[in-house]
């Protein structure tokens, strides 16, 4: 137990500031529909096929050169128009809202990078795969350790005092109320980032290498990108073959012989992107192939959860808020763990001093 406490202390006064701030943005990256503030954000979604490829053909040929689409959702009534540097928001319309050239421009652009990458790309994706499973030990050896103290029990949001002794004990106590709901965050947002600790995760689910297998792409090779792409043509083939799927996103070949892909959400998906998708040839629009979500591999189809219960794209506003409980709590737990451990660490017992000897003629 001594061990055990060790390092849950160590770990944590080494690490706790990174899982704060990562607790904090995703507490409010869960509400990032409700906030963004821009003119049409809360239109109703409208998912007619010759409105949504009339706007895709008006967007697709704004100067600038887009890489791609993510379509309104039910959330957010605004199209975002990516392109390799910068991007904007679009009415379903086609009316341009908002526009920028860096994502600092945008709260909840550099917020999202910050929470998923740390600003750093893959080298960040590690760091935080790397933070979420030191969570996940503290979360278990947490509990662990509040089992010997269960009996001194008491539930408070905040420190009695900020002293050590009272913090230690509202980080134990409010621990182990919150723990369910930091092993829901935790546990998604590890499977998203480590793909090894993710197959652990879905193997009860059944064949991990055919859950693998179908959570991979497949290799189409086309012709180079046309000058103008029929984009009618592809989402007019799209909805015919998932005619009740909203269209989500359209991203174009990011190297010569790439296919365009157009991915659409089933009404029975939970993840908010969905995971159908359709591959199509970028110099003829010919249909390469298709993969319907809903025919994938159980664990697949396990896998695709982890995003829509880590980011509370299910369950609605209830749900969000429980996320929200749960992002604060990290932060709290974490910067008060830092703060102990390196300011109100205990100082050392003094040593009583020795008595002289005797000297004696």
């Amino acid at each position: 137990m001594k061990t055990l406490d060790t390092l849950h202390r160590w770990i944590g006064g080494l690490i706790g500031l990174l899982l704060a701030l990562l607790g904090l943005s995703g507490a409010i990256l869960v509400h990032k529909e409700e906030w963004i503030g821009l003119p049409h954000a809360a239109d109703p979604l409208n998912g007619d096929l010759g409105t949504v490829a009339a706007t895709t053909e008006k967007l697709m040929s704004l100067p600038g050169d887009p890489q791609g689409i993510i379509y309104a959702s039910p959330r957010l009534g605004l199209h975002q128009l990516r392109f390799e540097e910068g991007g904007l928001y679009a009415s379903q319309s086609g009316g341009v809202v908002s526009r920028w050239a860096s994502q600092w421009e945008r709260p909840e652009i550099w917020l999202f990078d910050f929470h998923h990458h740390l600003f750093t790309g893959d080298f960040g994706e590690w760091v935080s795969g790397i933070a979420g499973l030191c969570a996940l030990f503290f979360i278990i050896s947490g509990a662990i350790l509040w089992w010997r103290t269960r009996r001194t029990f008491q539930f408070r949001l905040w420190p009695k005092r900020m002293s050590r002794p009272a913090i230690v004990m509202q980080h134990r106590d409010l621990g182990i109320i919150v723990a369910p709901l930091l092993l829901l965050s935790v546990v998604t947002g590890t499977m998203m980032l480590f793909r090894p600790f993710a197959m652990v995760m879905i193997a009860p689910f059944g064949s991990v290498s055919e859950a693998a297998k179908a959570l991979e792409p497949p290799k189409y090779m086309g012709g180079p990108l046309a000058a103008k792409p029929d984009y009618t043509a592809m989402l007019t083939e799209a909805r015919q073959r998932f005619p009740d799927a909203e269209f989500r996103i359209l991203s174009l070949p990011r190297k010569a012989g790439d296919p365009i892909s157009l991915r659409m959400k089933q009404q029975a998906e939970w993840l908010p992107n969905g995971r159908s998708t359709l591959w199509f040839d970028a110099a003829t629009g010919k249909l390469l192939g298709s993969r319907d979500a809903l025919a994938m591999a159980p664990g697949a189809q396990a896998f695709n959860i982890a995003y829509p219960l880590h980011a509370g794209k299910v369950g609605g506003l209830p749900y969000r808020l429980a996320l929200t409980v749960s992002g604060l709590a990290m932060a709290l737990l974490g910067s008060l763990t830092v703060w102990t451990f390196w300011f109100r660490r205990p100082k050392p017992a003094k040593r009583p001093a020795k008595k002289a000897a005797l000297v004696t003629n």
